[in-house]
């Protein structure tokens, strides 16, 4: 599985952006994707997943302001980000998790991560 994040960029405070994420995959079941952050000095948080059925979690600090979405006939990811902070600024990474067709064993695949700065 690879996973290849895009959309970051340096937008004002009370901004949008939005991250697209395509996994290539092969002979492999995608069940939850997701989005995380990490800020400079800080650990990776987070920010919101969503399972295969569709359902759909966020952490509190992006509720309201962030909308998570996927497309399981493409494999793509996206993360609408609305109301823009400054503490939205980190490199966002994807996740995807899942099982290969012939194997019973979860595995948890990471994109390279794409850098949102947030200026206020």
């Amino acid at each position: 599985v690879q996973l290849q994040a895009s959309g970051g960029g340096l937008v004002q405070a009370g901004g949008s952006l939005r991250l697209s994420c395509a996994a290539s995959v092969s002979r492999f079941r995608l069940n939850t994707m997701g989005w995380y952050r990490q800020g400079q000095g800080k650990q990776r948080e987070r920010v919101a997943t969503i399972t295969s059925g569709g359902s759909i979690d966020y952490s509190d600090s992006v509720e309201g302001r962030f909308t998570i979405s996927r497309d399981n006939a493409t494999n793509m990811l996206y993360l609408q980000m609305n109301s823009l902070k400054p503490e939205d600024t980190a490199v966002y990474y994807c996740q995807a998790v899942g099982t290969p067709l012939y194997d019973l064993r979860t595995y948890a695949y990471w994109g390279q991560g794409t850098l949102v700065t947030v200026s206020s």
